[in-house]
């Protein structure tokens, strides 16, 4: 030991603290900075040895003799203020050995850690027969870290951490500390600045705008949700019925709060309200948007600063564990917004975590998104990679996820996304695709369909990149689902359009079926379709309000019907008026006051049972054998008709679907069938109890043996005006 090692200490800048400070052979030295003096306490707890401990540095650094085969003692500091003598009595957090193993070292090293929360970030443990919480930060850069709270004043002079060698990672056991204390990391970066972060593997943050980590202890819930999850781990995702509800937790219902205001429901209110309503409602799952814990209420969660941390504008990680749990226990799946595309600039956070780029790529034209002000993770770095791989386990993992939906998948594909020429890098091949992000996809879908058998994982990807939700070992991305947003752009602009000239758009409605098996499509009328001046679904339709719910209620037929999953944003089953809000709840006030919005609600509710009944409509959604036109073609009279089939072909358990998209009725029009006998009208969107005008086939008709769009069987049909129809053979 050298001044000059008691100099870093006493500054905060040493490497290895361990090394001056804790117990060093027949002596104990330890640092206090604004200690007046110090005392070892050695021996029996009802009984010590008192040992006043000599100051040997003025910064506060003091040591005292400790007898040999003595294996614990404590620290006791006394402050004094004025008048006032304060005595602290604490364990010695230099006295222990790290918490972290040379093989989660060499795991994080490669990149290959899959538990890596286990050994990063605060865990309150018992170590060394001590109670207290071990720290564990990667930032190899930094000359020096400090671990900084409410126990030590936020003092960062007091709980240097050790480099554990070339890993990069900072670690201390600190006695003592416990489950709720608030804490950051202060770093000391190469250039000799000091900087405050939050833990990158913080399990909680404090409610924005506040942005300290919290220490979080072992989940106390009790999951009650095993038959869910082993028949899970059964079923075929691609063969089962998929009725999704995509959910802003801090928009769909508000609740009475302080001084009249409203508030958003908590998680444990969600839990009481939500899984119900799904329920009811007859969808199989919900789509959450970003939990993930993240600065700015106006990025939806898309800017995240906490990858481990449920929001905690909403409670606790027990408390969102208690939501989904409700969920399944309904028989409700659960997917949750993912988004390892880009993270938010904030100096509290990721950004320069270490003074340097250390999670971002170093080089702008790679490491920032020109759209969204954003950092881009370096897909390159082993750490980085295993941060985020990790980061999917741990949801799915730790809050019983069954599947992440991957935000903003093309930005993550192609090095010049939104970039001029000039302004991105090409990959080593002179080519646009970003190698690293590629083989990062595939890398978290593999251990995530490797390690949780039924759940899934799901691309918001808007490119046409072949393969997206192919396996891996085909040369796929690995993907379970792609979001189609081909079909949802051409399928809202043509019911946008007039009906009279929807006829000269007719393949819009029709074009979608030439790819439909090329991926594994769900079709999306998502969240982003109803805001930023684009309008509710009910107002992008054209005509008066009654046609506008008859066209809506036949956009959700005839969705509901094509081959794909589906998924609807939470306001579009109560034809929600204004655009979704953020800050506000959803439009419920219309089911009060209109009579037509409680129909079309009721309609939604409806229309899933019937699709959940009818095999035909979702068992071979991605194959050729589970569709067949009947007449694709009739754009005269925007009249479009086809079959979809049960597993196995033949007839036994088809649908026809046949939509008339004009307000004209059209009598006796004839239509081409599969087979003969009695049919029945499964569903019409124009009854009555839906808000419709009740015109149609009476619920049932016979087909005839007259030939018709190259059929034997047909039978002449009244089609409602703006609507559409299931029918099946009785």
């Amino acid at each position: 030991m050298s001044n000059r090692d008691l100099d870093l200490v006493a500054t905060g800048r040493h490497g290895d603290p361990h090394r001056i400070l804790g117990r060093h052979g027949g002596v104990v030295r330890a640092y206090q900075p604004e200690a007046k003096a110090m005392r070892l306490l050695s021996g029996p707890e009802g009984e010590p040895k008192v040992e006043d401990m000599r100051r040997i540095h003025p910064a506060g650094i003091f040591e005292a003799p400790i007898g040999k085969g003595v294996d614990s003692y404590q620290l006791e500091a006394e402050f004094v203020e004025g008048d006032v003598v304060a005595i602290h009595r604490f364990g010695d957090a230099y006295r222990s050995w790290p918490t972290l193993g040379d093989l989660d070292l060499h795991l994080f090293g490669e990149g290959r850690h899959r538990r890596l929360w286990d050994v990063l970030g605060a865990h309150p443990r018992e170590h060394d027969g001590m109670a207290g919480v071990s720290f564990a930060v990667w930032a190899p850069n930094a000359k020096a870290v400090r671990v900084v709270g409410d126990w030590n004043f936020w003092d960062g002079r007091v709980h240097q951490m050790r480099s554990l060698g070339s890993s990069g990672v900072w670690e201390l056991f600190v006695p003592g500390v416990a489950a709720g204390a608030r804490y950051k990391y202060e770093l000391v970066t190469a250039d000799g600045r000091v900087i405050l972060k939050t833990d990158p593997m913080a399990f909680l943050l404090e409610v924005p705008p506040a942005t300290a980590s919290v220490v979080v202890g072992p989940s106390e819930h009790e999951w009650g949700d095993a038959a869910w999850m082993d028949a899970r781990a059964a079923t075929d995702g691609l063969r089962s019925p998929m009725a999704v509800y995509e959910v802003h937790l801090g928009s769909w219902r508000h609740a009475d709060g302080a001084g009249g205001t409203r508030r958003p429901l908590t998680y444990r209110e969600l839990a009481e309200q939500l899984p119900d309503y799904v329920l009811d409602m007859g969808f199989t799952h919900v789509e959450l948007m970003p939990v993930a814990e993240y600065p700015f209420s106006g990025s939806w969660g898309y800017q995240v600063s906490g990858y481990y941390a449920p929001t905690s504008r909403y409670g606790e990680p027990d408390d969102f564990r208690v939501l989904v749990d409700a969920l399944h226990q309904r028989g409700i799946g659960v997917i949750v917004d993912w988004v390892p595309a880009h993270f938010p600039r904030d100096a509290f956070a990721l950004a320069r975590f270490d003074g340097t780029a250390l999670y971002e790529h170093g080089d702008p034209r790679q490491g920032e998104h020109p759209d969204w002000g954003t950092l881009i993770f370096n897909f390159g770095r082993n750490e980085v990679r295993n941060f985020l791989v990790a980061n999917a386990l741990f949801w799915i993992e730790q809050f019983h996820i069954d599947g992440l939906r991957v935000d903003a998948v093309a930005s993550l594909l192609y090095l010049d996304y939104s970039r001029k020429e000039g302004e991105w890098v090409p990959n080593r091949f002179g080519g646009r695709e970003n190698l690293e992000a590629v083989d990062f996809l595939k890398e978290v879908n593999e251990a995530v369909f490797g390690l949780h058998p039924g759940a899934t994982m799901i691309a918001e990807e808007s490119t046409a990149w072949p393969g997206v939700s192919r396996p891996t070992y085909l040369g796929g991305l690995g993907f379970g689902f792609k979001w189609n947003m081909g079909w949802m752009h051409d399928t809202l602009d043509y019911f946008h359009h007039e009906p009279i000239h929807r006829r000269f758009h007719h393949g819009e409605l029709t074009f979608g079926l030439i790819y439909a098996w090329t991926e594994n499509f769900i079709l999306p009328l998502s969240h982003d379709e109803v805001v930023h001046g684009k309008g509710s679904l009910l107002n992008k339709m054209p005509g008066d309000r009654w046609q506008q719910l008859a066209n809506l209620r036949a956009l959700y037929a005839w969705m509901w019907a094509h081959p794909g999953k589906q998924l609807l944003f939470m306001g579009g089953e109560l034809g929600q008026e204004g655009e979704w809000d953020h800050d506000g709840e959803l439009d419920w006030w219309v089911l009060e006051h209109w009579e037509a919005h409680r129909r079309l609600r009721c309609m939604v509710r409806d229309l899933n049972r019937v699709y959940q009944s009818q095999p035909a409509l979702w068992e071979q959604d991605f194959e050729h054998d589970g569709f067949e036109w009947i007449d694709a073609d009739d754009s005269d009279q925007s009249v479009a008709s086809f079959i979809r089939r049960r597993a196995g072909g033949g007839v036994d358990g088809a649908v026809v679907c046949v939509a008339n998209l004009t307000p004209v009725p059209r009598l006796h029009y004839r239509v081409g069938l599969p087979a003969p006998g009695v049919w029945i009208e499964l569903l019409n969107t124009d009854a009555l109890e839906w808000g419709g005008g009740g015109l149609g086939n009476l619920g049932a008709f016979h087909a005839d043996d007259v030939p018709w769009h190259g059929r034997r069987w047909s039978a002449s049909l009244t089609l409602p005006p703006l609507s559409v129809l299931w029918l099946a053979a009785e």
